[in-house]
C-alpha cells in the first residue's frame, strides 16, 4: 500500500502546526488588507521551507517533490495564497541551484533560503500568455552584458521581490532564442506596474515587471544562452505539482469548515449532518479529495524518478486536482448556505483563491494540449 514515510509524515505535521498557528489566524486579514506577511514567510524559511528541493550541499533541505507537495498542501490549509507564494519562491531557488554557476549560487542562495531576499518568476507577457514561446521581451548582448526591453504580466511578488528570474529573447524566434537571466530589483531600468486588483490571491502583490533598457552584467545569464525555455518548462513541471498541492490544502480546509458547520447547524429539528443528502455530498467531496491527492502523489513520484512521462503526469495532475479542488471548495460553500458567502467563515476566500489555480502555471486548457500531444503526437 502506498503511504508516506515516517519522515514525510513528521514533516507534514510540522507544516500543519505552522499553518494552524502562524497562518490561518491571520489569513482573512491579510486578504482584506492585501498584505504579504514577509515576517511569517521568513519564519517558514527558518524551518527549511524556502528551499525544500534545493540540494543539501547548496544549503537546502534536499527533499523530494513528493515531500514538497505534502508541505505545500499542509501550509495551504492555513492560506492557499501564502503557500503558493512560497512555492514560486522555491521554484526560483531550485532553478538557481540547478542551473546556476558556483558564483550565482553563492550570491543568491544564502539569502533566498532564509527569505531575507524574495524571488519572482517572470515568464508570462501581456501579448503571450499561454503561448509562452512567443515571448517578446528582448535581452540584447553587448560588451558589458545584456540590455533588457519589454514587459512581463501577472508576476507574483513584483515590486516586493528582490530577484526576478526572467525569460527573455537573446536570439531568433522560437524556443531556442530564449534565455534565462537573474535580474536584481535594483537594476537600473527595471520598473513595476500598479498592483493589480484581483478576485483572489490578495495577500500577495501582482504587478507588471517593466524593462526599459535595463542593464545586467553577462554573469546574470542562468545556465546556457538559448536554453531558457527548457529551464522554464522544467521549473513549471514542479510548479504545477505545487499549485495542485496548494489546491488540495485549500479544499481540505473548506471541507473541514463545512463538516464542523453541518454537525452544529440544526434545521427542521435535526442536525444538518443527519440528512442523507448532506451525508452523500460530504462522502463525494471526501472521495474526490482523496482521489486527487493520490493522483498528485503519483505524479510527484514520476517527477522524482525522472520518468519519461513525468511532464504529462504533471499536466494531468495539475488539471485534475485544481479543477476538482475548486469544485469541492464551492460545494463546501454551498453547505454553509448564506454563511458560506460571508467573509468571516473563510470559505469564500478559499473559493476565490483556488479559482486562479486553474489558470496559472499553464491554464488547464494548455494542460490538455500537453496531455494530448503525448497521446497522439505533436501535429506536423
Amino acid at each position: 500500500m502506498f503511504d508516506l514515510s515516517p519522515d514525510t509524515k513528521a514533516l507534514r505535521e510540522t507544516a500543519l502546526d505552522f499553518a494552524r498557528e502562524r497562518i490561518a489566524p491571520q489569513a482573512i486579514a491579510w486578504d482584506r488588507d492585501r498584505h504579504l506577511p514577509l515576517d511569517v514567510l521568513r519564519e517558514a524559511a527558518g524551518l527549511g521551507m524556502a528551499g525544500l528541493y534545493v540540494r543539501e550541499e547548496s544549503g537546502g533541505a534536499g527533499l523530494s517533490r513528493l515531500d514538497a507537495a505534502v508541505v505545500f498542501e499542509a501550509l495551504a490549509t492555513g492560506c492557499p495564497t501564502i503557500s503558493a507564494f512560497l512555492s514560486i519562491h522555491n521554484m526560483v531557488a531550485w532553478m538557481t541551484d540547478r542551473w546556476g554557476t558556483d558564483a550565482q549560487r553563492a550570491q543568491w542562495l544564502p539569502s533566498l533560503l532564509t527569505m531575507e531576499k524574495v524571488a519572482s518568476y517572470c515568464l508570462t507577457e501581456p501579448g503571450s500568455g499561454s503561448d509562452a514561446v512567443a515571448l517578446a521581451t528582448k535581452a540584447r548582448r553587448d560588451n558589458e552584458g545584456y540590455v533588457l526591453d519589454g514587459a512581463k504580466q501577472f508576476i507574483s511578488g513584483a515590486g516586493v521581490s528582490d530577484l526576478y528570474l526572467t525569460m527573455a529573447r537573446t536570439g531568433g524566434p522560437g524556443a531556442d532564442g530564449i534565455s534565462a537571466l537573474l535580474v536584481p530589483k535594483e537594476t537600473p531600468g527595471l520598473g513595476f506596474g500598479a498592483n493589480e486588483r484581483k478576485m483572489g490571491w490578495n495577500a500577495q502583490p501582482t504587478r507588471q515587471v517593466l524593462f526599459g533598457a535595463a542593464r545586467v552584467p553577462a554573469e546574470a545569464l542562468l545556465g546556457e544562452e538559448g536554453q531558457g525555455f527548457r529551464y522554464a518548462m522544467a521549473g513549471l513541471d514542479g510548479g504545477r505539482l505545487n499549485i495542485a498541492a496548494c489546491s488540495l490544502g485549500g479544499a481540505q480546509a473548506a471541507l473541514d469548515i463545512a463538516l464542523d458547520y453541518v454537525k452544529s447547524r440544526r434545521a427542521f429539528g435535526r442536525a444538518v449532518s443527519d440528512f442523507q443528502a448532506t451525508q452523500f455530498r460530504l462522502a463525494d467531496m471526501a472521495t474526490e479529495l482523496e482521489a486527487a491527492r493520490s493522483f498528485l502523489w503519483r505524479a510527484c513520484a514520476k517527477l522524482d524518478e525522472k520518468a519519461p512521462d513525468a511532464t504529462a503526469f504533471c499536466a494531468m495532475a495539475k488539471r485534475f486536482v485544481t479543477d476538482t479542488c475548486h469544485r469541492i471548495a464551492d460545494e463546501a460553500l454551498q453547505l454553509l448556505g448564506g454563511y458560506g458567502y460571508l467573509a468571516d467563515y473563510g470559505i469564500e476566500k478559499i473559493v476565490r483563491d483556488l479559482r486562479v489555480h486553474r489558470i496559472l502555471e499553464g491554464t488547464n486548457e494548455i494542460m490538455r494540449v500537453i496531455i494530448a500531444r503525448g497521446l497522439v503526437g505533436r501535429p506536423g
